[in-house]
C-alpha cells in the first residue's frame, strides 16, 4: 500500500480532542490546511461525518496530514479503529477511501485518505440528518 496522507476534518485537526489523544503532533511530518470538494458536512454526536454529494458545489474545510514513515502503519491502524472503520463490515460508521483534496492556498489536488460517512449512515444523514453549511467542524464546534 503506498503511504497517502490523511485528510481530517473534525476531532482529529489540529487544537481538537482526538488530535491531542492519539499524539498526532508527534507523529506528523507535516500539516497543511485543505478542502473536500461535492461534499456535506453533517453533525454527528460529538464528531462530523463527510457525505459525498457529487455536483454539490458544497466543501468539507479540514487538514492533511502527513505521517512520519516510521509511525505510518501504526497510524493508519489507530485511525481506523477510532473511525469504527472495518472493511466489508456493514456496522462500519464510516469508509477510509483515497480521495483528491484540494491543498490550501496554492490549489493543488493531492490524494488522501478520508474517512467518510458509510453508505449506511450517509443513507441516514441524507434524510434526516443536521448539516454544518460551513463545511468546517471546528468554526461550528470550537475545541472540537
Amino acid at each position: 500500500m503506498t503511504p497517502l496522507p490523511f485528510f481530517v476534518y473534525g476531532t482529529l485537526r489540529t487544537g481538537a480532542r482526538n488530535h491531542h489523544a492519539l499524539l498526532l503532533h508527534e507523529r506528523l511530518a507535516a500539516t497543511e490546511p485543505g478542502q473536500l470538494p461535492d461534499t456535506v458536512l453533517f453533525e454527528g454526536p460529538g464528531y462530523p461525518y463527510a457525505v459525498e454529494e457529487p455536483g454539490c458545489g458544497g466543501v468539507v474545510r479540514g487538514e492533511l496530514l502527513t505521517a512520519l514513515p516510521a509511525v505510518y502503519p501504526a497510524l493508519l491502524q489507530d485511525l481506523d479503529r477510532l473511525e469504527h472503520h472495518v472493511p466489508g463490515d456493514p456496522r462500519s460508521l464510516y469508509d477510509r477511501v483515497a480521495r483528491d483534496v484540494t491543498r490550501l492556498p496554492d490549489g493543488t489536488a493531492v490524494r488522501a485518505w478520508v474517512y467518510l460517512a458509510s453508505a449506511r449512515v450517509a443513507r441516514h444523514l441524507r434524510a434526516t440528518g443536521t448539516p454544518i453549511p460551513s463545511g468546517d467542524w471546528l468554526a461550528h464546534h470550537p475545541g472540537g
